[in-house]
């Protein structure tokens, strides 16, 4: 199969590519398009056939539920039996944008999309192509990250190709995205509102809303055994070839640190690669070839570091490094949703700087 990538700057002059790619979907075929978080593979979220080809091109576990895309209130309502009151406060509140609520299902909504639960998770993305793409299709359309199960997410369509070429029919190029994680998933359908995934909508955003101390996290993202009730939850995620270990720590502490494990590391022979901030990049210049460096951003400046960690992660997957080290930053607001995701590509591998 030949992959074809279109670029995508203007909705009104990308009618026509559009409108192929919404064609592919109804009939059954997976297309790779932008969103304000990452790139998804997308397929026609009604069509459990259309939705085999997704796990099978990333080689994703078939009880990994995978979330509904919808372009309007309308499509929730065609999936969602239900929308609980606070499930509607956080739709006012954040939709489109990048979180995805679970709410009980309708039986349209194929078991096999769901990892068979009684409920799905449902996202409207902020993004303009990605919203054109759901129009054209007219459907819900079922999309996880456009990579291979495992590896770190995508946010740029050169990134998708690499997984995907020859996989898949068709690319939407609509450039880097924004956030650079996967959406906010939220548990809305209990008495309590769950955190089942953290995001770009953080646990205190959540709570300004709907009231201090009304959002939990929930015990599997620390490790806890249960039944995955989103992606992401489960299985090692957003793992790069070599294996990483975090450092963290006091940022004041961190340049100190990473000398000291770069300095042991090489002394038994290994080739290293870092993953840090411009502050700690610095200090390595005399121990660290500067393209086994990859600058995640500012120290402190978590925006920046979500956007880049998963592109750093993949730029060592060219390149010759046997192990790699990563700098580690707080837990609180946005850095919850950036050490979740390092913690799983590191496999929860981290010292104290």
């Amino acid at each position: 199969m030949q992959t074809r990538c279109i670029k995508i700057d203007n909705i009104t002059a990308s009618k026509e590519a559009l409108h192929f790619a919404g064609e592919l979907i109804r009939h059954g075929d997976v297309v790779a398009f932008p969103t304000e978080t990452v790139y998804g593979l997308g397929a026609n979220g009604l069509d459990a056939e259309a939705c085999r080809k997704i796990y099978q091109a990333k080689g994703r576990p078939s009880d990994n539920p995978l979330i509904l895309h919808v372009a309007n209130r309308s499509m929730i309502d065609q999936v969602a039996a239900k929308i609980p009151e606070k499930a509607e406060k956080l739709l006012a509140a954040f939709c489109p944008g990048p979180i995805t609520l679970i709410l009980p299902r309708k039986s349209i909504v194929p078991e096999q999309i769901t990892g068979g639960l009684s409920t799905v998770g449902v996202r409207m993305p902020e993004h303009d192509v990605a919203r054109a793409l759901i129009a054209a299709a007219g459907v819900p359309i079922a999309a996880p990250s456009a990579n291979i199960s495992g590896r770190p997410s995508p946010t740029t369509a050169e990134s998708v190709l690499v997984d995907m070429e020859g996989k898949i029919p068709m690319i939407l190029d609509g450039g880097a995205c924004d956030f650079g994680v996967e959406s906010t998933i939220v548990d809305a359908t209990g008495e309590q509102t769950v955190i089942l995934r953290p995001g770009a909508i953080t646990k205190e955003m959540l709570e300004e809303v709907l009231g201090e101390g009304s959002v939990v996290i929930d015990p599997a993202l620390v490790g806890a055994d249960s039944v995955p009730k989103a992606p992401g939850m489960k299985y090692t995620h957003y793992a790069p070839k070599a294996p990483l270990t975090l450092l963290e720590g006091m940022p004041t502490r961190m340049a100190r640190g990473f000398r000291r494990e770069v300095a042991r590391l090489q002394s038994e022979g290994h080739k290293v690669g870092v993953m840090a901030s411009h502050e700690v990049l610095a200090e390595l210049k005399d121990l660290v070839p500067a393209d086994m460096m990859a600058d995640y951003g500012p120290q402190g400046k978590l925006p920046a570091i979500a956007a880049n960690i998963y592109e750093a992660l993949r730029s060592f997957d060219e390149k010759d490094a046997d192990v790699l080290l990563g700098e580690g930053t707080t837990s609180e607001g946005l850095g919850l949703a950036i050490m979740n995701r390092l913690h799983k590509a590191s496999g929860f591998r981290s010292i104290q700087a």
